[in-house]
Parts: structure tokens; sequence; C-alpha cells
């Protein structure tokens, strides 16, 4: 059943549910970030209305940097701005950054360990039509292994708000992942969040398998929850929205419950969530798991729904992994 302590949407499983996408809530972030504090400035690559860095641009126009194509400097000035006092937030597309300036976020930023929050728009299959060349799934690997750097995956709209809330306080490198297609809003402002702090968002007295997933696709995990339980299989679902600093008490404490685990994830298998929580079992209580997200393939041009099916990475894939994962813990 859904945790009801979280005060998630009472629309969650209802046909009218309310889509959003993340980048929204991003947008909606920077304003709030920015009454609160006057050293929040935005830099943007030219891509402020599509990252929704513009509505920063709108309310404050003296605190917004249109840096041009050039993603190697829109890392580079940011640095110098935060090693002066500002808390600078970066937009583009996340094929871009950290794609193309990865080094300089590297040695500018994660070195110096100053507290630039770098956002890459338009991650994962759901930029759609645009295909494989502007499909980053590869992202959450470049930035997890950096020193000093933090890493989130809000799972919705209002989530993805209160992560730039918190980063704009957290004194910390950053990165948070959003997402270009409207998906749903299942979290409310009452739901809690906090940097490193795992979430169950479904839970059992008596699971047989924990689903730790992260970003837009915790909904198709809370929706293969739901289709687990008629068939008479008890679930976890915990919201992982920070990979790094990853909750390991959480992990482990579900994995204890359930004995098995599926990781579920709109990224490259290797180098994301999946292989983030695999770290955390083997060196604590290894056991067995599956991993949902791209099997070592670049996307391709099509629809978001269509292709995440295609990928495996929609409900009935979960729950085909779930039976899969809590088979072998049998064995």
């Amino acid at each position: 059943m859904l945790n009801p302590r979280l005060k998630l949407s009472n629309k969650i499983f209802k046909k009218d549910i309310e889509k959003k996408a993340t980048r929204d809530g991003y947008g909606e972030g920077l304003i709030i970030a920015g009454e609160k504090d006057e050293r929040v400035v935005v830099l943007s690559a030219d891509v402020g209305e599509s990252t929704r860095a513009s509505y920063f641009k709108e309310k404050f126009p003296e605190r917004y940097i249109e840096v041009g194509v050039a993603e190697q400097a829109l890392a580079t000035i940011a640095s110098g701005m935060a090693n002066y006092g500002k808390i600078p937030f970066i937009s583009s597309y996340a094929v871009f950054s950290p794609g193309r300036n990865w080094e300089q976020i590297r040695t500018t930023i994660a070195l110096n360990d100053v507290p630039v929050k770098i956002a890459g728009a338009h991650a994962g299959l759901s930029v759609g039509p645009d295909g494989a060349t502007h499909q980053a799934l590869e992202d959450i690997a470049l930035m997890r292994v950096l020193p000093n750097m933090i890493v989130l995956t809000p799972c919705d709209a209002i989530e993805t708000k209160k992560a730039v809330l918190e980063s704009a306080k957290n004194g910390k490198p950053t990165y948070i992942r959003l997402t270009r297609e409207a998906t749903p809003v299942f979290t409310t402002e009452e739901t809690p969040f906090k940097i490193g702090k795992i979430e169950e968002f479904w839970q059992s007295k008596d699971p047989q398998v924990a689903i730790i997933a992260a970003g837009p696709l915790v909904y198709e995990a809370l929706v293969s929850a739901k289709k687990l339980n008629k068939l008479g299989i008890e679930s976890l679902v915990l919201n992982c929205h920070t990979i790094k600093p990853i909750d390991e008490d959480a992990i482990i404490k579900a994995v204890i419950s359930a004995g098995c685990v599926v990781t579920v994830e709109e990224h490259q298998v290797a180098g994301g969530l999946g292989s983030a929580v695999a770290e955390v079992l083997a060196k604590n209580l290894p056991v067995p798991m599956e991993f949902i997200g791209m099997p070592d393939s670049f996307g391709e041009s099509g629809k978001p729904k269509e292709l995440l099916k295609k990928f495996g990475m929609d409900s009935e894939s979960i729950v085909v992994a779930a039976k899969k994962v809590i088979r072998r813990r049998k064995k």
C-alpha cells in the first residue's frame, strides 16, 4: 500500500493525474531560491526557455547571465562566481552539461569544491524524437564518479522544486537531472524530501522484493507494485532521488526485509543507480538483483512511452523483473 506518512497525491493512479515536466519544477524552484537568497544567480547556455531557467530571468534579469553556446565557459564562469560567494545554477541539456564540459566541471567545480549547481535537462529517453544524440543516458555515471559531487534525480516536478531549494543551501557542487517530457506529479508539497534520504513510497509488512527507483520512473515502479499486489506479490518501492550520497542504511534495511531487489532508472545500467545500489549490497548484504535501465545501448527517435516499453523500462518490464528476481531468491 502507499505509505500514508508521505502524503502522496490522492490521484496517483487516476487517469486525470496532473502531468508536468521536472524541468518546470526546476524553473519554479529557481524563483523561490532567488527570493530567499540574493546570492543565487543563474547562467544559461542558450537554452533558457527549454530548461526553464528563463523563469528566473523574468523575475531577476540582473542575476541572469546568458553565456551562449559555450558549455565549457558556462562551468568555468560559474566556478569563479561561486568562489567569490555566489550560488550559481548552470542550465543546459545533459548531453552538453555534463556531456561536453565534464573536464571543466571536474577541475574548476568539483576539485575546488565550490557550490555550483549543474542542471542537466532533457535527460533519459524522454527527449523522444530528438533521438540518440540528445538522449543523455550516461550523465549519472559521469557525475557520481566525481569527488565532492552530489547527484540528484527528482521523481516529479514538485520534488524537483524541493531539490533546487535544498541544493541552493547545501554549500556543495550538485548535479540535478531534469527531463523534458511531462510526467505524473504524484508527490505533494507535504511529501518529505531531504538530500541523501530515501523514502519508502510503497510499503508492505511481508515484502517479497524491494524495488528501488529514481526519477520519473518511480511512478512506473509504483504502478508495477500495484500490479504485483493484484498477483499476490508484496513489494516495497523506494524513491532514491539522491544517487550520491546514497542512503546505505535504507537500502540495507529494505533488502533485509525483502531478500532481493530490482533497480529502476532511465539511464545506462552501467554506472547509474543500479551500480550504486550493487556497490552498497556487495560490501554489506549480497542478494539477487535485477537491473531495469538502458542495456548498453544508445536510444533512438520515438515517442517516450514507446521507447520506455521497447527498452524495458515500463511497469510491465518491472513486474517481469520482480518475478524473475523472486525466483532467483528462492533457489
